[in-house]
């Protein structure tokens, strides 16, 4: 998981194939992941695994955001839960491999859904602190 570099094995930086993220807790295709180099948590910009979904948790201990893939490996959108946005106040979509490459809009009804199926996990979760 991570994907700067995930072709390779090596990212750009050096860091092999996975270390950049530990994994929290899995639910099917669901991977909740933590950015292991800094506060400010990054979201995975590729996979290992077709249509993967990933959840950031950041370093409070919160869904941050719910990244998709495509067949291909590559993200495909995002959802924000933590941060504003200039345009849209609230949760919001960043549709594209980049963070706003092919617009940000509001969520629809079946990522809603998905949203609050995340937070339940996260909240369920078994060894939560």
């Amino acid at each position: 998981m991570g994907g700067r570099g995930a072709s390779s094995g090596i990212s750009k930086a050096g860091k092999k194939y996975g270390s950049e993220y530990t994994t929290l807790l899995q639910s099917g295709n669901i991977k909740f992941v933590r950015y292991n180099d800094a506060k400010s948590a990054k979201t995975p910009m590729e996979t290992m695994t077709n249509n993967r979904v990933y959840v950031t948790i950041n370093n409070k201990d919160e869904v941050m955001s719910i990244t998709y893939y495509d067949k291909d490996n590559k993200r495909k959108k995002q959802i924000d839960l933590t941060h504003p946005h200039k345009q849209i106040k609230g949760n919001h979509t960043h549709e594209g491999f980049n963070h706003e490459e092919k617009g940000t809009r509001h969520l629809e009804e079946k990522e809603k859904k998905m949203v609050e199926r995340v937070k339940e996990l996260w909240l369920n979760r078994s060894g939560k602190k």
